[in-house]
């Protein structure tokens, strides 16, 4: 039998390591809708007296919760963490194919969000958040010099990150050709560019649509900017000022939805 090349090896082996890896969500808000959801695979539940009556009924969705100390909390998380009493060992949530996430249907004006290096799970969370409320059909971001899924973007995304697709894929340049050939406009953000998100989301209304957003400070890699078809800014009302990545992500979704 021939002998697999070794970028395949290590491809499985990571495919392994994540399919082993597992999460501990903290805090009520994000431990409530992570047992209210099916298709979140959960271990472990370590609550307190009072976050075990605070949960009440939705401690059914889950292992039976083990009660713990409040001045001793059994479990791995950063001492900073507000964990509110409450903790869920989970497993990673699976969503699927890009194609089959993205793909439009007849009439349809979709939005995806892509990431291009965002690192901070308080934006990634935050931008699931918005993601959600703005109906976007998935917040995309590379596997690698990304934010994992952990407790502290789980905290932040508020409970959308159960319901909120967050894929995370080998290379984001492929996935943004992906979504062209299926007939998306990719668009990015940079506070350079020639023309204002007010200007251009006249012109994407009625299309799918790929926001592009790239890390503070780097902003967009040379590739994700060249496979951009346009890029928009979005100007203060005053000489200086700018937003944080997640702030602008709210903006571009809410600037560019259609209706």
């Amino acid at each position: 039998m021939a002998q697999k090349p070794k970028w395949v090896v290590e491809k499985e082996r990571g495919r392994r390591t994540a399919a082993q890896s597992t999460v501990w969500l903290f805090g009520l808000h994000a431990v409530r809708d992570a047992l209210s959801n099916p298709a979140r695979e959960k271990l472990r539940l370590v609550v307190t007296r009072n976050a075990a009556d605070r949960l009440g009924d939705a401690l059914g969705g889950g292992p039976e919760p083990e009660i713990a100390d409040p001045r001793k909390f059994p479990v791995p998380l950063d001492p900073a963490s507000v964990h509110q009493g409450a903790a869920l060992e989970v497993r990673p949530l699976d969503w699927g194919r890009l194609d089959d996430l993205a793909r439009p249907g007849a009439g349809q004006a979709p939005r995806m969000v892509l990431l291009d290096r965002v690192t901070d799970p308080h934006n990634v969370g935050a931008i699931l958040r918005s993601a959600e409320v703005f109906g976007a059909r998935a917040v995309v971001a590379p596997m690698r010099h990304s934010a994992p899924e952990s407790g502290a973007l789980a905290k932040t995304a508020s409970g959308a990150l159960e319901r909120q697709p967050y894929l995370r894929v080998g290379n984001l340049g492929d996935a943004m050709e992906r979504l062209r050939a299926m007939g998306y406009v990719t668009m990015g953000l940079d506070e350079e560019a020639p023309q204002t998100l007010h200007e251009a989301a006249v012109d994407v209304a009625d299309v799918p649509l790929a926001l592009v957003l790239g890390a503070e400070g780097p902003g967009l890699r040379d590739r994700t900017r060249n496979l951009c078809d346009r890029m928009a800014r979005i100007d203060p009302a005053g000489a200086f000022g700018s937003l944080n990545v997640s702030n602008a992500a709210a903006v571009a979704l809410y600037a560019t939805r259609k209706g």
